[in-house]
């Protein structure tokens, strides 16, 4: 087993949420759409209210199984359509699963073309990590480095749009403290936007018209045609 659930409920980690939300909110502000999904290390989270799109569902992860609006195995494919959602907003999750790469891969797989994927994390280069593993001495969160999760979204076909750093630098610091929290953020943020599928133009077949006899163009045949 990894984390416990309680370490993401802790007040720490909910002030990074709160963080990372203010972060992603101007830019998650502009997703339209009817669906969105939101992947959680946590049974608190809540989403964002975004007031563009119109329902979201929620789903909290734990090693083996998500939780939440329906009940999945984390080793199994997402039980949902391909393309159903505007928006995907992982938060923490990614530290939870045993398999990063599939969960990635199957947001992925379920984002609209076009759509958005946000990703929100701990840093694993922070002053965080001894205070997380400390936390959770039996089960550590599996913290990823945001280089290597870029290289998956981008291999997945995604392309990045913005990544960076927030947060206060420890755990009972806030990014209102002062910190230059671009740089010494104890949290990251990630945004994608998934590709739209390129639409190849048919190329248009000039149409051969027979002339008359007379070398003039019959009744029925517009001159617009040939020209």
């Amino acid at each position: 087993m990894r984390s416990p659930p309680d370490i993401y409920a802790s007040a720490p980690l909910k002030r990074l949420r709160d963080d990372q939300t203010r972060a992603l909110l101007p830019e998650l502000q502009r997703c339209a759409g009817d669906h969105a999904l939101m992947l959680s290390a946590s049974a608190d989270d809540l989403p964002p209210v975004l007031p563009l799109l119109g329902f979201w569902t929620r789903l909290w992860v734990s090693p083996d199984r998500y939780q939440g609006d329906l009940l999945a195995a984390t080793d199994t494919p997402l039980p949902f359509a391909d393309d159903a959602f505007q928006l995907v907003l992982i938060r923490h999750a990614q530290e939870v699963v045993p398999q990063v790469s599939l969960l990635l891969a199957e947001a992925v797989r379920v984002l609209e073309p076009g759509g958005t994927l946000a990703l929100a994390g701990v840093h694993p280069i922070s002053g965080w990590t001894p205070w997380l593993q400390w936390r959770a001495r039996h089960a550590p969160p599996v913290m990823h480095m945001p280089l290597r999760l870029r290289q998956i979204l981008r291999r997945a076909g995604l392309q990045i749009v913005r990544g960076w750093r927030v947060g206060g630098l420890l755990p009972h610091e806030t990014a209102l403290s002062g910190i230059n929290i671009k740089a010494c953020g104890g949290g990251y943020v990630l945004l994608a936007r998934k590709q739209r599928l390129a639409v190849i133009p048919l190329r248009s077949r000039r149409a051969s018209i027979s002339h008359a006899a007379n070398g003039r163009l019959s009744p029925s045949v517009r001159r617009s045609a040939i020209l």
